[in-house]
């Protein structure tokens, strides 16, 4: 009985036809890994940049200011502040609006 046992079970190559289990072990831990890294990563950047990605994706220069950060507004800080009198204020003012590209 013990014979015919063991001859079944070399001759039977078992549900997989014969291939190795074990790689499994380890390749679908890592798909795992790989998929939940992938969907944090993900949500750490839409919250840290929001829906429209990070400010070098919109055309932002560093140094250039921010974006949609006129030339207006910044005299108009450096009024606020003090830098500059209200007479040069004026005069820079009716510069910039003067040289203002057609939209």
């Amino acid at each position: 009985m013990l014979t015919t046992v063991a001859a079944t079970a070399a001759q039977h190559v078992g549900y997989w036809g014969g291939a190795p289990f074990w790689p499994f072990f380890i390749i679908f831990p890592l798909m795992f890994l790989l998929i939940v890294g992938l969907v944090i990563s993900l949500v750490v950047r839409r919250r840290r940049f929001g829906a429209y990605g990070p400010p070098w994706a919109q055309g932002y220069t560093p140094g250039a200011g921010a974006p949609g950060r006129s030339a207006e507004r910044v005299l108009a800080e450096r009024f606020a502040k003090g830098d500059i009198d209200e007479t040069e204020y004026r005069a820079r003012l009716e510069v910039l609006r003067a040289n203002r590209p057609e939209v």
